[in-house]
């Protein structure tokens, strides 16, 4: 049995399966895990999702902030953009059955036997691992609710940035799905910032990853996708990225965990 955990697949199917392949994926003997953002802006957000579902039990998957977005404007929330090609979902035949199922995903999923702690975005460095495992429990329980879609509408914004106790049930629901989906750059106080998406060379002096404010907190490995232009490098301990930008010509990676070797495929610029 082999565990293998893969970066953001934003609608690269076949990338995927290619991976999937060469590994010799068996989904009644490996699992598989996955960062999240499985759809928007590659070409096939449909098939991914339908791929994922269909392999049950032997597919984890965290959600991203394309996934939420995605469940936002089904509902008549958010404003569909063209460049993430999510048509296609919304009007499948299956559509409600595919956005049950990406609705009642984690925000936060460990691994029982490995240990290892994935999230789309990371772990704040306000947080230990307690904190983010309470919040993402309710969060998602939020998410899940009967009033999912006033949930949706008010997870928009870039307030608050930081964790206090005080925070109201909306504030902290906000700031559970930033954290968890959205973060990359946090001032040293903590406090997230959401101005600056590019590489770290790029990244103002006064701004730091997220996983270099962690020092404090005992973590068990972490895995994270979301930001692109790490190309997959950090080099923080127990701290691994996956997403090497396959929708934007780079590529979509693989990690196995039992024995760490990473395997990579060469992706078309489906975004541009």
């Amino acid at each position: 049995m082999s565990t293998y955990l893969v970066g953001d697949l934003q609608g690269c199917l076949k990338e995927l399966d290619q991976l999937l392949s060469e590994v010799g994926f068996n989904p009644s003997r490996d699992r598989l895990w996955l960062t999240g953002d499985l759809v928007a802006r590659g070409p096939d957000s449909l098939g991914c999702l339908r791929r994922i579902v269909g392999l049950g039990n032997a597919a984890t998957v965290v959600l991203g902030n394309h996934d939420l977005h995605l469940l936002a404007v089904a509902n008549g929330i958010g404003r569909p953009k063209a460049a993430d090609k999510i048509d296609e979902i919304l009007n499948a035949a299956d559509q409600a059955d595919l956005l049950y199922w990406l609705r009642h995903q984690p925000l936060l999923a460990e691994h029982e036997q490995h240990g290892f702690v994935m999230t789309h975005a990371g772990i704040p460095p306000q947080w230990n691992l307690e904190q983010a495992r309470t919040a993402a429990r309710q969060a998602e329980a939020e998410l899940r609710s009967p009033q999912y879609r006033v949930r949706l509408q008010q997870m928009y914004g870039n307030q608050p940035d930081s964790w206090q106790e005080d925070l109201t049930e909306l504030e902290q629901l906000r700031y559970t799905i930033n954290a968890f989906t959205r973060m990359r750059l946090c001032h040293p106080d903590g406090r997230l910032d959401f101005a600056h998406k590019a590489t770290l060379a790029e990244a103002p002096v006064s701004l730091h990853p997220w996983f270099e404010l962690r020092g404090g907190h005992r973590d068990p490995p972490l895995i994270f996708g979301h930001w692109a232009a790490l190309e997959g490098k950090c080099d923080t301990a127990g701290i691994h990225a996956l997403d090497t930008g396959c929708v934007w010509g780079g590529s979509l990676t693989l990690l196995c965990w039992e024995n760490g070797e990473r395997l990579s495929t060469p992706c078309p610029a489906y975004a541009g």
